[in-house]
C-alpha cells in the first residue's frame, strides 16, 4: 500500500550534508550539498510573509546558507516541496485546519504544479 502524504512528511527526520563526489547540477565535486527534510521546507514556507511570494531557488540558497552547505539539493527540494503541499492540502480537506501557505512558493506554471493532486487554481 502506498504511503500517505502524512507518512511521507514525517518519514525523513534529519537533514544531511553530503560532500558530492562528482559535478552535480552546476556544482563541482567536493561541494557540500544540503538534503533538507519536508519539515525544514515547511518551516521556510511558514516564514514567507502574507502577501509575499518566494522562489524555490531563493529558498534553496537561503537553506544552504542557514545549514552551512554550498547548495541545497534541487531534486530532493522539489520532492519535499510536493510532499509539503500535498500533506497540507490533505489537512485542509480532511481536518479544515490551518495550513502552511505553499502557494507562496509554488509557481502555478511550474512542472511541480502539474504534478499536484489538486487544482492549480489553489496556487
Amino acid at each position: 500500500m502506498a504511503k500517505s502524504w502524512r507518512e511521507k512528511f514525517f518519514q525523513k527526520k534529519n537533514f544531511e550534508i553530503k560532500t558530492i563526489q562528482r559535478n552535480f547540477w552546476g556544482h563541482v565535486a567536493g561541494s557540500k550539498m544540503l538534503i533538507p527534510t519536508p519539515l525544514i521546507i515547511e518551516e521556510y514556507i511558514n516564514h514567507i510573509e502574507s502577501g509575499n511570494i518566494s522562489e524555490v531557488e531563493t529558498m534553496r540558497n537561503d537553506l544552504a546558507i542557514e545549514y552551512g552547505a554550498d547548495f541545497t539539493c534541487p531534486m530532493t527540494t522539489g520532492i519535499f516541496l510536493r510532499i509539503v503541499a500535498e500533506y497540507n492540502y490533505e489537512n485542509l480537506i480532511n481536518k479544515g485546519t490551518e495550513i502552511s501557505p505553499f502557494w507562496r512558493i509554488i509557481d502555478p506554471n511550474s512542472r511541480l504544479s502539474g504534478r499536484l493532486s489538486f487544482d492549480k487554481k489553489l496556487l
